[in-house]
């Protein structure tokens, strides 16, 4: 691998991180990186999945905590939906 590979690879690498601070899933990750910084979703992908090889323990610790997260999400939208379609029950009375 020349230096310039090396460099763009650590490129990825750096902003999947930053992407990881946001909490971000694989596909996120993706679609932010290739919108924002025109890099392919299959380096990004790619990069990604080397990534989990190396740190195994972080990422199912990490996918655990995104699933937990999305849970609680889930349980927030359904109160909140409970919730406005009461008020709006309320107000046709």
């Amino acid at each position: 691998m020349d230096d310039s590979s090396a460099s763009y690879i650590h490129l990825v690498h750096h902003l999947i991180e930053e992407c990881l601070v946001f909490n971000m899933s694989k596909e996120e990750c993706m679609e932010a990186l290739s919108k924002h910084a025109n890099i392919k979703p299959v380096i990004t992908s790619t990069v990604w999945k080397e990534l989990e090889k190396e740190n195994k323990e972080f990422f199912e610790a990490y996918a655990r905590k995104n699933a937990e997260r999305a849970t609680v999400m889930e349980t927030r939208e359904r109160i909140e939906k409970i919730l406005a379609n009461s008020t709006t029950i309320r107000d046709t009375k």
